[in-house]
């Protein structure tokens, strides 16, 4: 078994707290990530996983086995940072057996060990290449298949794509994914990039101040964030200021809208969220639930999408992304038209603002 348990786990560096109190369990064979803005915790949490840390408080397992006092280089973990750290005078084949050195396997079974990972991480026929002769996306490969060829139980990875420009980035996130599927291995991967949480993740935990605000499935932590800082801070999102009468009843700047998901009970000031794909642009004049009168404030062109920026009657702006099929490129800035706000896309959130 994989699993990875922090059970009440605390570490504080003087007196700032990195990790408060942290109960987590991450699966066996899961690809679990841990997403947040700098200082939240996250590297510090996957630094005691690998013994680089040691908590001030609570226990951590891998599997049965109670690892907190366990020394680094006797953990089956691995893991790959975001500087790949290779050894610019060894090959290819000489930088990932290079762990083996320090195990029980033998010399003879080396060659076959490093033909099978970089066949895995799909670098067959590198073997003697040197470091300089690979591009950013070959280098973290073979990084990678250092960490792999010592067979761990689990594998952490710091941030790994960090340094690779947007598109080999894009390509990576879909290989790692494919690779761990592969490989059945748990996958611990800190970032701070949204986007590559959502793609990559079973599951991600997003942290702040040192605890998880929410965890789940990237889709359910998407669409319907659990606090307002979750809302905010996972993709884009409309974030406004209502007042709640309960039943899902909503009034926003003077308008009264339905929301059919979240704190629909709750009463008094809340906060309102709606992804900006959800919102929909339509003539002027339209009726009906949760349309609103609105103006075109201005448009973003983002290649594929247009992001479109929308002023209601009360002041708040609302943004909404639609596809570039030309069906907003009729409107002008200035111009009036319908805001949608569908009731099943408006979630309610308790106003937890400081």
């Amino acid at each position: 078994m994989a699993t990875v348990t922090f059970d009440h786990v605390t570490k504080r560096f003087g007196e700032v707290v990195a990790v408060d109190d942290l109960n987590l369990e991450i699966r066996d064979g899961e690809f679990m990530v841990l997403v947040g803005p700098s200082g939240c915790g996250k590297t510090t949490s996957l630094r005691m996983i690998a013994g680089f840390e040691r908590p001030d408080a609570g226990r951590i397992r891998i599997g049965d086995s109670d690892v907190t006092e366990t020394p680094p280089h006797k953990r089956p973990v691995n893991t790959v940072f975001q500087s790949y750290a290779l050894f610019p005078h060894l090959t290819v084949g000489d930088n990932v057996a290079f762990g083996l050195r320090f195990s029980n396997v033998r010399k003879a079974e080396r060659g076959q060990l490093v033909g099978e990972v970089l066949e895995l991480v799909r670098l067959s026929g590198y073997e003697q290449r040197k470091p300089h002769q690979l591009s950013g996306g070959q280098q973290q490969r073979v990084a990678l298949a250092r960490a792999l060829i010592l067979n761990p139980s689990v594998l952490l990875l710091d941030e790994p794509l960090g340094a690779l420009d947007a598109k080999l980035r894009r390509e990576l996130q879909i290989e790692l994914k494919s690779l761990q599927r592969e490989g059945g291995v748990t996958f611990v991967y800190v970032t701070h990039d949204q986007e590559e949480a959502l793609t990559m993740s079973d599951r991600l935990a997003v942290m702040v101040k040192g605890r998880i605000e929410q965890i789940g499935a990237p889709r359910d932590v998407y669409e319907r964030p659990a606090t307002t800082f979750v809302a905010d801070f996972l993709g884009v999102s409309n974030l406004m200021r209502a007042h709640s009468t309960g039943g899902g009843l909503v009034d926003v700047g003077g308008v009264t809208l339905a929301a059919a998901e979240g704190a629909t009970t709750e009463r008094g000031i809340v906060r309102v969220t709606i992804r900006p794909e959800r919102v929909r642009i339509e003539p002027a004049g339209g009726t009906g639930e949760n349309r609103i009168a609105a103006t075109i404030e201005r448009f973003v062109y983002l290649g594929s999408t247009i992001q479109v920026f929308v002023t209601l009657p009360g002041g708040e702006r609302v943004q909404a992304l639609v596809a570039n099929s030309g069906d907003v490129e009729e409107y002008d800035v200035g111009s009036p038209v319908t805001a949608h706000l569908p009731a099943d896309a408006l979630r309610v959130l308790a106003d937890d603002t400081p």
